[in-house]
């Protein structure tokens, strides 16, 4: 069993998720830890004053909803157990719960 089983263009946008989604687990991180909007998110989403001050919350749930993501393609491309593929795949859900509450709840 390989990436490429179910056919060269699925396992091609498995991987291209797999490398999105570790984007977003970098850039989330540096948001929080350095406390800076990215200026390219400024330039396109236009965010209120209130949203560029909170840019833990921000980098915080784009870093979770990353990491969602990573833990959804583990399954799909390395071989395991079926429980095991299953608990993954509820981590990634409980982390995008956890991404939601983050973003909701957190005030900066």
């Amino acid at each position: 069993m390989s990436v490429f089983d179910d056919g060269t263009v699925l396992g091609l946008l498995r991987l291209l998720i797999v490398v999105l989604s570790l984007f977003l687990i970098g850039v989330g991180i540096r948001t929080a830890v350095t406390r800076q909007v990215p200026p390219l998110w400024l330039r396109f989403a236009r965010p209120g004053r209130t949203a560029r001050t909170q840019p833990v919350r921000i980098g915080g749930g784009v870093a979770l909803v990353g990491a969602s993501l990573l833990l959804q393609q583990v399954p799909f491309l390395i071989q395991m157990p079926h429980a095991l593929a299953g608990t993954l795949l509820m981590v990634a859900l409980a982390l995008v719960i956890t991404a939601m509450g983050w973003l909701l709840l957190r005030r900066d």
